[in-house]
């Protein structure tokens, strides 16, 4: 009896230990693997905190070491601390000859997104290839020693969380690892900590009466960029003829009325790292479930004489391309992307799966379909995939353009007249300046009968704006040891100015500093004293006003 009395007791202990052995403890717990999980890390670690980033992906450095490279700049005066930091590092590595293996650095010339490619003046460039952000990014994390956990997927079901008095204690990831911190930072593009915290949030378009905005919500008839169909085209696989049936992508609902709201999404793609170098190419492949009369409004278009296919072939070094999506029918896999942020992990696998046969059956068609212009199959044979990026991937992006998932309704909610400097904010902790951008969220059947797109937008934002502390901070009452420095707090049109990869990177640096000063307190984000975080901040580099 005594024999199985110890044995029970060891047995016990064993287990105890072995519970413990598979939980981590830590200061600062941030998920996600983007750029804004990076510097909010680097933060962390510089202010003398313990720090864990659980990036799902194997790669570090999400869009922008995934085929963004033609960077969104916006103003670049405004851009500060880590992520002028990368921009700087970024001119380092392309200030080397060694760095320019496929072209000489001046046949690459110097054109960048509203501003020069390579800026002496400041020692920053803009403009690089995928897999110079990711060894940026990964220099970053071995030089100070920031320990992350990669292909760390939370496990999102609700009793994966343990939170107590509206503060997370722990998460678990799918391989059943339990996370212990103080402080949580969600940098992912989804949003998947915020909502398992039950944070309130927001998908899809508000309507413009909601926050007094004019360009949220539906827009049918609105066409601000060349991405509609300027010239009537049948949506019908017989030109003219209803029953014959819709072509491919076309949605048979009605779009909505002009400013109301929905829950579609602005659409996704992924951003293509092409080569025109012989030596560094591969051509386009047929995929496996490849249909041409998916194509066939391309086609038609191609017919009544549109000719901007390479309009945003944009180059980056060595003969390369951020080839981005542009006209009526391009990269973009309009309406095909709704329940993206509320689907499973298998759910998404399959939606991005789907995005990757669009555009990779979309480059097969305008290389060898013979109802492609000629001289539009003859370019686009000098240009495959690029051969020495993606190389673990079929050269093929890590990631897909996720240009908006959820947004968090927190303490403060940008909206598009903070964009356009009608509404001030007291407590900014970083400034954005890019255009109120969406691209265009569905393709539907017009009342005269012809195809139309809906929802791009593009408005010329007048200066600077500054963005709320309130942004990144959920409600007090919801949770109070969580920081969202990416689907933040804002409108559908707000968020479309935010959303770019240098503000994401301000805002987690911003959210590192906040979670330290948050430890050096009583733990509570939004009791964090406004005036010590901007004097921390602005002696890291960051901007918090026009310069």
């Amino acid at each position: 009896m005594r024999y199985l009395w110890f044995l029970f007791v060891f047995l016990l202990v064993l287990k105890h230990g072995a519970a413990q052995s598979n939980t981590n403890t830590v200061d600062v717990l941030i998920y996600g693997g983007t750029p804004a999980a990076l510097t909010a890390a680097l933060q962390v670690k510089q202010a003398g905190k313990s720090v864990i980033v659980l990036s799902p992906d194997k790669h570090l450095g999400g869009l922008s070491s995934g085929g963004l490279g033609f960077t969104d700049t916006g103003n670049k005066t405004v851009i500060g601390g880590m992520a002028k930091r990368f921009y700087q590092d970024v001119f380092d590595y392309y200030s080397q000859q060694s760095s320019w293996k496929w072209q000489t650095r001046e046949s690459f010339g110097n054109k960048g997104q509203g501003t020069v490619a390579m800026d002496s003046e400041h020692q920053t460039m803009w403009i690089f290839e995928p897999h110079v952000a990711e060894h940026i990014f990964e220099s970053w994390v071995k030089d100070n020693a920031i320990t992350v956990i990669r292909e760390a997927y939370l496990d999102r079901r609700a009793k994966s969380i343990n939170m107590q008095n509206g503060q997370i204690k722990s998460i678990k990831t799918l391989d059943g690892t339990v996370y212990k911190a103080l402080i949580f930072i969600d940098a992912t593009y989804e949003g998947d900590l915020m909502a398992l915290a039950k944070v309130s949030y927001a998908v899809g378009r508000e309507s413009n009466q909601q926050y007094g905005e004019k360009w949220n919500g539906v827009q049918t008839g609105v066409f601000q960029h060349r991405h509609h169909f300027a010239i009537p085209i049948s949506p019908y696989k017989i030109e003219g003829n209803p029953r014959s049936g819709l072509l491919y992508g076309i949605s048979n609902q009605v779009p909505g009325t002009y400013g109301s709201a929905d829950h579609k999404l602005q659409a996704y793609c992924f951003r293509m790292c092409l080569s025109n170098n012989v030596n560094n190419k591969v051509d386009f492949q047929k995929p496996a479930r490849y249909k041409p009369e998916n194509y066939e409004l391309l086609k038609r278009l191609y017919q009544h004489g549109w000719d901007e296919t390479f309009q945003k072939f944009d180059l980056v070094p060595n003969h390369k391309t951020d080839a981005n999506n542009h006209g009526p029918f391009s990269t973009d896999f309009i309406g095909m992307n709704y329940n993206y942020p509320e689907a499973s992990y298998k759910e998404r696998k399959a939606i991005v799966q789907a995005h990757k046969d669009y555009q990779m059956g979309l480059y097969y068609f305008m290389s060898n379909d013979t109802s492609v212009p000629q001289t539009v199959r003859d370019k686009m044979a000098t240009w495959g995939l690029a051969k020495d990026e993606f190389v673990d991937n079929g050269n093929w992006p890590y990631q897909l353009y996720i240009r908006e998932a959820r947004r968090m309704i927190g303490q403060y909610v940008t909206i598009e007249q903070n964009i356009l400097g009608a509404r001030l904010v007291s407590d900014p902790i970083g400034m954005g300046s890019y255009t109120l951008d969406s691209h265009n969220v569905q393709r539907y059947i017009t009342k005269d009968g012809t195809v139309q797109n809906e929802g791009d937008i593009g408005v010329h934002v007048p200066k600077p704006y500054a963005i709320s502390l309130g942004s990144i901070l959920p409600k007090k009452d919801e949770c109070t040891n969580l920081l969202v420095p990416v689907c933040v707090s804002s409108s559908h049109i707000a968020f479309g100015s935010i959303r770019m990869e240098p503000v994401f990177m301000v805002l987690g640096q911003s959210a590192g500093w906040i979670a330290a000063l948050a430890l050096d307190d009583d733990g509570i984000v939004q009791h964090v004293d406004y005036n010590l975080l901007k004097k921390h901040l602005l002696s890291s580099g960051q901007i918090l006003g026009e310069k």
